[in-house]
């Protein structure tokens, strides 16, 4: 008899016919991988790729279109560049992220390594970095340099399993309750600057309805293809103009174009004094991962089966591969800040599905979407992109963090750890809830008292440390100017 471990994913492998739901057949497709860190990994022979690796792979492209462009036009509103440069900057972005990243680390390499997105909480940044005199390649290589040594010390890992059940339910609820809230108000926003204010309570209502019906009968892998259509749809319907506008082609594809003087970003290649200007906003930025990775990896495992240990997000690799691609992208010319790729990972565990199938789609996709440009245009409209990251990012947030609270020894964590990420940020809220949850302070005083001095109080303090003083350094703590 074959030993089930020594046999290759093709020879465990069975039809979906042979299972009695396609939820039970997505299940054993989870249960029976075992991906290699650092090998090849082709489709089909080590990987299948399902019908529902398209819904992580659509929801993964807008929201790379969307956060890209937010984050480029940060930069360029501060620096007085183009919105041709914006354009342009996240065209090549799209095909940085596709070709060299997506496509080859997280479909063939290390599979378990999730997607290299966007760093969305360094947006608010931005007009303080450039403030501070910093340059975007020297952000780029600081922030790299900092994650790939937390990454070789496995200190991302460390700190996930030191977070207590009661401290992540609180950051997710929280994250997701702002993000949430954040949302809706953009998009009534916008639709009150369309003349019909009443669109807005429309869109979002029709989106309740479908995502309440999705999630009865269990298909909320499809909300964000479905009520981004819908949300689309219906703002076009209710008189919302809208057109594409941008024409297929390729940008520039010479760092020494994007780098140039009187080119791209037309401020030349950095000096050591760019460096130390980014410093702080780097440590900050490689600080704020660990909670981010976190979240996504929480999500594998409250939707995938608890057999399926071969298929979870590997942190300190997901950092490693965040680590090289900001720096590789940053030097080729690209404004983007890399960060664990939320609109992919979340979608994905939702539909059950491992990383690398819908990574190889996500990767085509950003290529295709890049090379035609007009996609682009769609992705970035705002009822297909408000709804898409209502129902794809925070919604699934807030969710999977109330299901973590299940007692009042986590309820306890998760509301210290909600009203200090209100103090602050989401960085400060984590690292001092886990120091004092840790020390049983708050929480389940009993895995307190099952710790290492080490587990307990050094490195939660550590962390504590290096958060404040980065926040402090940067000028983000309430009342307090900043040191630099």
């Amino acid at each position: 008899m074959l030993d089930p471990d020594a046999m290759s994913y093709s020879e465990k492998r069975k039809p979906a016919k042979h299972f009695s739901s396609r939820a039970e057949y997505l299940e054993h497709e989870l249960t029976i991988k075992k991906f290699r860190r650092w090998r090849i990994h082709l489709p089909y022979r080590d990987y299948g790729i399902e019908i529902e690796d398209w819904v992580p792979a659509l929801a993964a492209t807008i929201g790379k279109v969307v956060m890209v462009t937010a984050m480029v036009a940060a930069f360029a509103a501060q620096y007085g560049l183009s919105p041709e440069f914006i354009a342009e900057n996240v065209r090549f972005e799209l095909l940085i992220a596709g070709v060299l990243f997506v496509v080859l680390f997280s479909a063939i390499l290390n599979p378990t390594a999730n997607l290299a997105g966007t760093h969305g909480p360094m947006i608010p940044l931005i007009p303080l970095i450039a403030a501070a005199g910093g340059h975007p390649l020297a952000l780029g290589i600081m922030v790299g340099v900092f994650g790939l040594l937390l990454s070789i010390s496995k200190g991302g890992s460390k700190l996930v399993n030191l977070t207590g059940e009661g401290v992540r339910g609180g950051l997710l609820i929280y994250l997701g309750a702002v993000g949430l809230i954040g949302q809706i108000a953009k998009l009534k926003g916008w639709s009150t600057g369309t003349g019909i204010a009443g669109m807005a309570f429309v869109v979002i209502f029709v989106t309740i309805v479908i995502y309440a019906y999705l999630a009865r009968i269990q298909k909320r892998w499809l909300a964000i293809p479905l009520c981004s259509a819908v949300a689309g749809v219906v703002a076009y319907a209710m008189g919302a103009s809208f057109e594409f506008v941008t024409a297929p082609g390729l940008p520039n594809m010479s760092p020494f174009y994007w780098w140039g003087e009187n080119t791209g970003w037309q401020m030349g290649w950095p000096n050591l004094n760019h460096f130390i200007a980014v410093t702080p906003f780097a440590i900050l930025a490689v600080a704020m991962w660990s909670p981010d990775f976190l979240g996504h990896r929480v999500f594998q495992e409250l939707n995938y089966p608890s057999k399926a240990k071969g298929v979870l997000m590997n942190v300190d690799d997901t950092m490693a591969i965040c680590s090289v691609r900001q720096i590789v992208g940053a030097g080729l010319g690209g404004g983007n800040l890399a960060s664990s790729w939320g609109t992919y990972m979340i979608p994905a565990a939702i539909a059950k599905r491992p990383i690398p199938g819908g990574a190889l789609l996500t990767g085509i996709l950003c290529v295709v979407a890049g090379i035609l440009g007009f996609p682009m245009d769609l992705a970035m409209w705002e009822p297909v992109l408000r709804i898409a990251l209502i129902v794809g990012v925070f919604l699934p947030l807030l969710e999977a963090g109330m299901q973590m609270v299940k007692d009042s020894k986590n309820s306890q964590s998760a509301g210290i750890c909600i009203f200090s990420c209100a103090l602050v940020n989401p960085v400060f809220g984590w690292a001092l809830t886990m120091l004092l949850d840790n020390l049983g302070f708050i929480g389940d005083k009993e895995r307190g008292e099952k710790l290492s001095m080490q587990d307990k109080l050094i490195i939660p303090l550590i962390a504590v440390i290096v958060c404040i003083g980065s926040l402090a350094a940067v000028g983000q703590l309430p009342g307090i100017p900043a040191l630099i």
